[in-house]
């Protein structure tokens, strides 16, 4: 199964959100087909980040958005599980600091996209600028309906800079993120997780819905490409990010680099 062509956003189409299944497991039927194929994409990314590294050509910069208890942290922790934590940084975008207030919105995120031979993780994101702004009425809707070309053009920077950029929505249905949320409360290990911010989100669901959509269809382009990918079942979701990861690093004909010298004549007598 191509998950790269299955759950990307095809530049140009308007999405509904409510037409794509959070519980879609495509062809992996089985719980236990989905772990054995992630554990091997977990070392074929092991595999791919040293020749990344080595190549020196490209970079990657993986984007994780989704509803709050959409698995972003889950999806880092199962599939990035390989990588050599040298070559693979993580941000995550809080809340702007006034340092940041007092720049463009994209000040902040250009700072932390991985230069070439490195992979970077946003755990969220510039696209916060279209989401939680929007929602939230904290800028004009003049300020935040221009984002989304600035943030397109921004990535098509990144883009033709060889950064390379995979961008993944992690759909959940409200039913399911109940669910979680109700686990985290009832588990002391993991009720620390909570706010009470969490119950005011989920009531702007249809609004943070509609955001999504607009971002999603306004912002999946060739060179820096939306995917759905239905996380319901935490398991497909690790495996659906991890294949798609892997093929599109695959597609990059990365290759170690030919030595300067002639290493034979090194001497280590």
């Amino acid at each position: 199964m191509n998950y790269t062509e299955r759950y990307r956003v095809k530049p140009g189409a308007k999405l509904n959100l409510s037409k794509r299944d959070p519980r879609d497991t495509a062809d992996a039927e089985k719980k236990s087909h989905g772990r054995k194929q992630l554990a091997e994409n977990v070392k074929a990314l092991a595999d791919l980040q040293h020749l990344l590294h080595a190549d020196g050509r490209h970079a990657l910069l993986i984007v994780l958005q989704g509803m709050d208890a959409a698995g972003k942290d889950g999806t880092i922790r199962h599939v990035m599980s390989g990588v050599n934590p040298q070559g693979c940084r993580v941000h995550s975008f809080k809340q702007p600091t006034e340092r940041e207030l007092r720049q463009d919105f994209l000040w902040r995120v250009h700072q932390n996209v991985p230069r070439l031979g490195m992979i970077g993780i946003f755990n969220r994101s510039h696209y916060e600028d279209v989401l939680i702004v929007r929602v939230r009425n904290l800028v004009s809707k003049a300020v935040w309906s221009k984002n989304y070309e600035h943030i397109n053009a921004f990535e098509k920077l990144l883009s033709d800079s060889h950064v390379h950029i995979l961008k993944f929505y992690l759909h959940i249905s409200k039913e399911e993120q109940k669910k979680r949320f109700l686990r985290r409360q009832n588990d002391e290990k993991r009720n620390w997780k909570l706010s009470p911010s969490d119950a005011e989100e989920r009531k702007l669901w249809d609004a943070y819905t509609e955001a999504y959509e607009a971002a999603l269809s306004k912002c999946s382009t060739a060179y820096a490409p939306w995917f759905v990918i239905p996380s319901d079942r935490k398991w497909f979701r690790n495996l659906a990010v991890s294949q798609i990861i892997r093929e599109n690093l695959e597609s990059l004909d990365l290759r170690f680099p030919e030595p300067k010298f002639d290493v034979s004549k090194i001497s280590f007598d």
